[in-house]
């Protein structure tokens, strides 16, 4: 209350209160809660959110569905029609294979499309003012009308000079290895790639969930299709082939489905196993950024200099929070992150990141 307490100030503080409810005592903390609003909600990336902002995809889903039904239908044909004869003829192994690999590959699909891949927090409005400020004064600059040239920061990695450039929507500086993904429009840590096939970005925290979901897509896919071609020959031994064919049409689709997908499949694995060993992501790869040969100048300073080590990294590391706490309520006195200016007046980041120290 005000000092003095007036009587018209606290009629009209109940007023406001009670606009929306019958009861004038109701009480202001339930009304609070009531109006409490997560933060998945008012996210500014172009995303989706299911089941209360605990899954987390991309907002163009559509292939990630024609992945789903591929895999889905070429498996339940194969266990339908082909399992049971298998199981008979050669061993009741090969459907239990089938259904571990089966179940491992859609495990770890659904955990690389449901997650966040990394999404950096953008700046709030005070940070990117006062980031803003902090550059013009350093550059001797005053605000005008027209977009200011490229702005970076240098950081040394392991003696490699590491430019960290400046995002103009997030209004923060990218981390090493961060990018700005144009289709889901967030910058992303580590970023590696937008995937369509899995309805997601590829980064820091699915990456390894991505690269598993493909190295046993591909143990999947050829174990399909070696066995429906066994289970062809072994009909076709006792009534013909085509015979063979005609008394299991799916092992047919099946096989022409995995024959055109499996040289993809297994070449998208072959390609990210040697990204891994590397310690390299696609997006470095693609630009070019880094020489496999430490004597070179443009050495990767990320490499760890040996395949076993960075495979461990990679694969068997922590995994790092999540940054962007969709599930949290907004505080009403919370800022919100600043709304994109195109870059021609705004320019921000988080404050952690332009202090933070980067050693590997």
């Amino acid at each position: 209350m005000p000092p003095g307490g007036g009587g018209p100030m606290k009629d009209c503080e109940y007023s406001q209160i009670s606009t929306h409810s019958s009861s004038p005592m109701e009480s202001p903390h339930k009304k609070n809660k009531i109006a409490a609003r997560r933060k998945w909600e008012v996210f500014p990336g172009r995303n989706k959110f299911f089941c209360n902002g605990r899954i987390m995809m991309a907002r163009q889903t559509g292939v990630f569905y024609l992945t789903l039904i591929l895999i889905l239908v070429t498996s339940g044909l194969f266990f339908a029609f082909d399992c049971p004869y298998l199981a008979v003829k050669i061993t009741p192994a090969i459907p239990v294979v089938g259904g571990i690999l089966f179940f491992f590959v859609m495990g770890t699909l659904l955990r690389t499309s449901f997650s966040d891949p990394g999404v950096l927090p953008r700046a709030t409005p005070d940070e990117a003012a006062d980031l803003e400020r902090q550059i013009d004064i350093a550059n001797g600059t005053s605000s005008g009308g027209y977009r200011p040239p490229p702005r970076t920061k240098e950081v040394i990695i392991n003696g490699q000079t590491v430019k960290l450039k400046y995002c103009f929507t997030c209004k923060i500086f990218r981390p090493p290895r961060a990018s700005h993904c144009s289709l889901c429009d967030n910058c992303v840590e580590r970023f590696d790639h937008h995937c369509p096939w899995v309805g997601n970005c590829v980064g820091k925290r699915n990456y390894r969930f991505f690269y598993m979901f493909i190295l046993s897509l591909s143990f999947l896919t050829v174990f399909i299709f070696a066995f429906v071609i066994t289970h062809v020959i072994l009909r076709s031994q006792q009534t013909g082939f085509l015979n063979a064919l005609k008394d299991s049409p799916a092992s047919v689709l099946e096989a022409v489905v995995c024959f055109f997908s499996v040289w993809s499949i297994v070449g998208l694995s072959g390609f990210h196993t040697y990204l891994i060993s590397s310690n390299q992501t696609t997006n470095e790869d693609i630009k070019g950024s880094w020489s496999n040969k430490r004597g070179k100048e443009n050495y990767n300073p990320y490499s760890y200099g040996n395949i076993f080590t960075n495979c461990c990294v990679a694969l068997c590391g922590p995994i790092s929070p999540s940054l962007i706490d969709r599930r949290g309520y907004i505080q009403p006195d919370t800022p919100q992150p600043a709304a994109p200016s195109n870059g021609i007046t705004m320019y921000g980041a988080m404050q952690s990141q332009s202090d933070m120290i980067w050693d590997q």
